[in-house]
Parts: C-alpha cells; sequence; structure tokens
C-alpha cells in the first residue's frame, strides 16, 4: 500500500484533455490533480455500489406532508432501516412541500432497500441518493438498548 501523495503521469488525445480541462473550470476544482481525485473516488463509489459494500451518504426526499399520511409512513420506514439511519433533517419548504434529507450509512444493498420503500410513499415527487464509499472508515458501533 502506498503512504503520503502518489504521484503518476496521464496520456490523454488533445480532445479529451481539453474537455477535461473544461470540466476542472466548470466543476471549480482548484486544480487538475483534485479533479482526478474525485473521479477516481466517484468510480470507486460506483464500483463498491455494485459490489454491494459498505456506503454513507445522504436520501434527500422532497414530498407533499399533506398528502396520504406521509410523515407517519416515511417515519414508520426510517424506523425499520434503523441500523442504517444514521440521523434525519426536516425542513419545511412552504405550507405543504418538505424536504426530508436521511443521513445513512450501512450495506449497499440495505440502502437501496430503504430508498425503494421511502420512494415508493405515493407524496413523495422527489427522492435522491448522493452516497461514498467508507471503504477504510471504520464502522460505528451499534449500541443495543
Amino acid at each position: 500500500m502506498v503512504r503520503g501523495v502518489a504521484r503518476f503521469s496521464v496520456s490523454l488525445d488533445g480532445e479529451l484533455f481539453a474537455r477535461f480541462v473544461r470540466l476542472v473550470k466548470g466543476e471549480g476544482y482548484p486544480t487538475r490533480s483534485e479533479a482526478v481525485k474525485a473521479l477516481i473516488g466517484d468510480a470507486l463509489t460506483r464500483q463498491t455500489a455494485q459490489r454491494g459494500g459498505v456506503v454513507a451518504g445522504a436520501v434527500g426526499l422532497l414530498y407533499d406532508h399533506h398528502r396520504g399520511a406521509a410523515v407517519r409512513r416515511l417515519m414508520a420506514i426510517q424506523h425499520d432501516f434503523g441500523e442504517l439511519v444514521v440521523s434525519t433533517q426536516h425542513i419545511h419548504l412552504d405550507h405543504h412541500h418538505c424536504l426530508e434529507l436521511v443521513v445513512v450509512r450501512g450495506e449497499m444493498a440495505a440502502v437501496r432497500r430503504l430508498v425503494a420503500k421511502l420512494k415508493s410513499v405515493k407524496a413523495v415527487q422527489v427522492s435522491m441518493l448522493t452516497m461514498a464509499a467508507t471503504a477504510g472508515v471504520p464502522q460505528p458501533v451499534r449500541r443495543r438498548n
């Protein structure tokens, strides 16, 4: 295993390099190295997700809280998946709409099951999962009450 900073060179054709430079500028990366690091991290997260590894992430849900006991149903689902749910934040956007952010950590397959249940609630208008692989990050110890 390499410790510290590892340097390597990359050869790209001119057009691909020009597109990459535009991406670096457009996304606001301070350096090309930071952009490469982010792209590698994204690729490793996707690989972890495909293989079913441990991930941490956030589920964003936009929903109409007046529709079909939405709050109660969403809360019940989160309790059913309590081993995954680290925290939640509830934001009132207007009289009808709320944004719920659910921070999760666990096996990707279980996170996918949780997201599927949450987005199946009829009041949910938008759902998004943002995740990062947690390989090498110590897992929390869950205490039993």
